[in-house]
Parts: structure tokens; sequence; C-alpha cells
């Protein structure tokens, strides 16, 4: 008499082929939705890479562009006095450098984290550059003490532009090389060594201003205030 299968005692061929077909449709599940995973990971992956080569590009192009605007102490000092008489109305470039960022805004969340601050920042920045130019241009003709303060604010939020591009240039070119955990080490060699200057500036500035204090203190003891 044939053996038979401890199986059988319990369920008929039928279900046992059946249970056998569920588990196979379930490992299939299994390994289809990893590699669905590591698919879209690999896309998301090539997608980020994408998005900050092509916002290193933009920026990278106007901070270049902002260096060479520019002007020296001298010549910024001589196009303020000009704006002031009200009869030169300066011509300030379009800074509407921001139509790859304009383009992939709904993306930027996919960038990691220490990457999306500084670039939010510099576009920001620009943006309050071009208002501010609309600005001066309107009023340069009718109103030129306002119009030479407002060109002083304009070269200090260049200035300021520039340095925030050349941070998110840093940040960004670190993220494509080593990726969020690199431009975390930068950052933090970045805190440590400001932290570092101030530790070293600090004595001296606080006896310079000890200094001031303690000659006010004499002037002030003074009874005829010399």
């Amino acid at each position: 008499m044939p053996a038979v299968p401890p199986l059988d005692n319990y369920l008929s061929p039928q279900l046992q082929q059946a249970v056998i077909t569920g588990l196979f449709v379930a490992v299939g599940w299994v390994v289809v939705a990893s590699q669905t995973r590591r698919r879209d990971a690999a896309l998301r992956r090539a997608r980020e890479a994408d998005i900050q080569r092509a916002l290193l590009a933009e920026i990278r192009a106007h901070v270049f562009a902002l260096e060479q605007q520019s002007p020296d102490p001298e010549d910024a000092a001589a196009l303020i006095a000009r704006i002031r008489t009200g009869d030169f109305v300066p011509t300030l470039p379009q800074h509407g450098n921001d139509r790859i960022f304009t383009a992939v805004i709904a993306d930027i969340h996919i960038l990691p984290a220490p990457v999306i601050d500084p670039i939010v920042l510099y576009y920001r920045l620009l943006s309050v550059m071009g208002a501010l130019a609309t600005d001066l241009r309107r009023i340069a003709r009718n109103d030129g003490r306002r119009a030479a303060q407002m060109m002083a604010d304009y070269l200090s939020l260049m200035e300021e532009t520039r340095d925030s591009g050349i941070q998110a240039i840093r940040v960004l070119t670190e993220s494509l090389r080593g990726g969020a955990d690199a431009v975390e080490r930068m950052l933090d060699e970045d805190e440590a060594a400001a932290l570092a200057q101030l530790a070293q500036r600090l004595p001296g500035e606080i006896a310079e201003m000890r200094g001031r204090l303690d000659a006010i203190s004499s002037r002030s003891s003074d009874p005829r205030g010399r």
C-alpha cells in the first residue's frame, strides 16, 4: 500500500496546490515591490542629481556676473553721488536669472535638507534685488536723495546675494560629491572655523571696548568735560 503524504491527512491535494500557488504569488509581490522601490529610489537619486547640477550651473553663471558688475568702492561712491543730483537714472541689469529654479520649484523638496536653505535664500535675495532695481529706476528722477540711499542698499544687497550664491555653490558642489552627509560635515567645519575666529577676535574687541569706556569715564569725571 503506497505511503500517504503527511499533508494529505490535513489538506486535500487541491487545497495544497492552492496554498503553494498563493505562496508563489505572495513571494512574487514582495519581489516586485522590492524592485519597484529600488527603481523609484534610483530615479529619485537621478532626478535629485539633475536638479542640483542645473541649479549649480544657473547660480554659478549669475554669481560670476555679479562679480563682474560689482563696482569698486570709489566708483560706487561716485555713482551714488550722481544719482543724488536727480539728473542720472542708473541702468541696472534685470536679474531674472531664476528660470531653472522656477521650473524645478515643485520638486525642490526632494533635495537633501541642508541643501535647500542656501538655494532658497539665494533666490529670495535675487528677487529682492529685482524689486529694488525696479523701484529705484522709478523714483530716480523725482527723488534723488531717496534714490541714492536705495542705490547704496542695492549695492550692499548685490554683495550679500553674491556671497549667498557662493555658499549655495559650495553646498551644491559638496552634495553632488558626497551627498547630505558631506554637506553636514562641511557646514560643521564652517561653524567651527567661525567660532575659532570669534574666540580669537573677541579678547581684542573687549579690550578695545574697555579702553573706550575708560576714556569716556575719564572725560565724564573731569569737571571741565575734557
